[in-house]
């Protein structure tokens, strides 16, 4: 039923219109900052190195609108997640309304995806300001945005929702997010990494959303093509979502 699942979404989104101020600055102001400071500070270095083929303000930037929208993602399946069932216990008190387990994860899921949106939408219009949009295919770049943010949300939903203790978030940031951030193609080409580095950047989906979107800003090829990227992260959206609907029912029934 929809109706169910658009009640949760609207839950969270009353919720976001009173703090929606507060994330401007982690999801908007310094995504913008750190464009300007590593692809025109910085930039300017490697520009005059000559290492890459294109400005590296144009290659950093679909990196890093990939990455707002992972970062966005974890944010919001964390804590926000780990709290309906632990503190607020938002989860349980839906369990006694016509709300199933499966509205709870979409509606859930649907508002991080609408945060994604909004912070990629912004983030695209300042890359246009910046003229780092060399391609009618730009606009392609705000729905691989929200697919990177489904594919990082859903099997984090899970695992929010399998912890016991709020500490391990610090794991699933050192071993998880902070590596993808660094290696995953945003700030230098993945071919540059040893072939053990290499394997475990194709793996991580931040990768695959790194490498959509910088073809669909500069117009290039991607390195495995569109419908192979596009295929790993549905992969991950879907089994996350089914991971994460069967962990909330678990963690209901407790």
């Amino acid at each position: 039923m929809i109706r169910p699942t658009y009640a949760v979404f609207e839950h969270q989104l009353v919720a976001y219109r009173r703090t929606w101020r507060g994330s401007v600055l982690s999801s908007f102001l310094l995504p913008v900052l750190f464009l300007l400071a590593m692809g025109f500070t910085v930039g300017g270095y490697v520009d005059r190195a000559g290492g890459l083929s294109v400005r590296y303000v144009d290659f950093i930037a679909p990196g890093l609108l990939a990455s707002t929208a992972l970062q966005i993602a974890v944010g919001e399946s964390t804590w926000p997640v780990y709290s309906g069932f632990k503190w607020h216990r938002m989860y349980h008190a839906m369990q006694a309304t016509p709300v199933r387990v499966t509205d709870m994860v979409r509606g859930h899921i649907g508002y991080v995806l609408l945060r994604v949106g909004l912070s990629a939408a912004g983030f695209l219009v300042v890359m246009g300001l910046f003229g780092t949009l060399h391609s009618a295919w730009a606009p392609a770049a705000l729905p691989v945005a929200v697919l990177v943010g489904l594919a990082t949300a859903a099997p984090v939903f899970a695992y929010s929702a399998s912890i016991s203790t709020e500490g391990l978030f610090a794991v699933l940031l050192r071993v998880a997010v902070i590596p993808m951030t660094l290696f995953a193609g945003v700030f230098f080409p993945v071919g540059s990494l040893p072939l053990w580095a290499r394997i475990l950047a194709y793996v991580s989906p931040l990768w695959h959303g790194v490498e959509l979107s910088r073809a669909a800003t500069l117009g290039t090829a991607t390195a495995w093509g569109v419908w192979a990227h596009l295929g790993y992260l549905a992969v991950w959206s879907v089994v996350g979502y089914l991971l994460a609907t069967h962990r909330f029912r678990r963690r209901l029934a407790d």
